[in-house]
């Protein structure tokens, strides 16, 4: 039987995108690297990056070595293949774009004003390049998309939920940025996480996929409590990650930069993040469909878990609130930790963060 391997028509752009940039920018350095070529028109350099804006797009898909090729064809591959199903060509794309650019031309930001305060030539001639960005968006939408599916390494000797591959993976090069130096990928790291976070959270438009829609109707952002801010991190920080988190969203929502989602959308976000957990994705890696059938049982069963959970903590601080609080106390607009513990018996908002 002939062997196929089936890559939807952007993943297959993208890998060949990164074939050629990542070809080319071997051949430059190595060949005619004169006053930094290869770094100055594929790679992104923030002195000459003006003069050569394409370098925002590129600069991802130009990697340094061998290993970070693999590691960038792998993300593309897999990622790209399985986004690229969940959501549509278009809708992927989309995506593409946002955290391509964007995280690079904050980095470039970034390194443009550390040059503005130190004076050091270095900050402005930094190298920055490769696909971290990419790799970090990544997992945020498989967070979004499959949270308590369980990847295995090493015959099952470690196994981990999708839902803890984001934080582990800010913390990896966090370290690596500090200890190492690799700060280009700590920056970009971060960076292509909150562009990730901020576009799936707050813009980009969903499929209904509840019982009770009709037709095409699509929701915008996701307000499920799971997807939070502070949900991305273990338990024991996330009270402290939702405290700083709620302080950034009502300065934005102070600003007008956020419209906070009303007490409907937070339901209609859990329904839709139970509905994604009890089938209609494909699956992560394709690898048939009775393993499939049972990693989706298992996944749907732990988020009725997690929702269970969540109701009766809100229930448990409803009827705290209503003991502590006067009758005649005017409500306020829930915060970041509120919706993760705290909900008031008659809410106007829910917060996005």
């Amino acid at each position: 039987m002939q062997w196929r391997v089936n890559i939807p028509p952007l993943t297959r752009i993208l890998l060949l995108l990164l074939l050629v940039f990542s070809g080319s920018y071997q051949i430059l350095r190595h060949s005619i690297d004169v006053d930094n070529t290869a770094g100055r028109f594929l790679a992104l350099i923030p002195q000459w990056a003006l003069f050569t804006p394409w370098v925002y797009f590129t600069a991802t898909y130009s990697e340094q070595n061998i290993v970070t090729i693999c590691i960038a064809g792998a993300t593309i591959f897999y990622g790209g293949k399985y986004l690229e199903r969940a959501w549509d060509s278009l809708e992927f794309g989309k995506f593409i774009l946002l955290v391509t650019l964007l995280p690079n031309f904050v980095a470039s930001l970034v390194y443009v004003f550390l040059f503005a305060i130190s004076r050091n030539d270095n900050l402005a001639l930094v190298v920055i390049q490769g696909s971290v960005a990419l790799q970090g968006a990544f997992l945020v939408a498989f967070k979004q998309l499959v949270p308590e599916h369980t990847v295995t390494i090493l015959k099952g000797a470690i196994k981990i939920r999708v839902k803890h591959f984001p934080a582990l993976f800010l913390v990896a090069n966090t370290l690596s940025g500090i200890i190492l130096g690799t700060d280009t990928a700590l920056v970009l790291a971060w960076v292509g996480f909150m562009t990730s976070w901020t576009y799936l959270r707050f813009y980009k438009l969903q499929p209904d996929l509840s019982t009770a829609s009709t037709g095409n109707s699509h929701l915008r952002g996701d307000a499920s409590e799971t997807f939070a801010f502070a949900y991305f991190w273990p338990d024991a920080v996330q009270p402290p990650v939702a405290a700083i988190a709620d302080g950034v969203y009502n300065a934005l929502v102070a600003l007008r930069i956020c419209t906070p989602f009303s007490a409907e959308d937070v339901q209609m976000g859990n329904e839709q993040a139970t509905a994604r957990g009890e089938g209609g994705l494909p699956h992560l890696l394709d690898r048939g469909s009775t393993r499939h059938s049972r990693s989706k049982q298992e996944e749907a069963e732990r988020r009725r878990a997690l929702a269970l959970k969540a109701l009766d903590q809100r229930l448990h601080a409803a009827s705290s609130n209503s003991k502590q609080q006067a009758p005649e106390s005017q409500s306020v607009a829930p915060s970041e930790a509120a919706i993760l513990t705290v909900s008031t018996a008659e809410p106007t908002h829910a917060d996005q963060s």
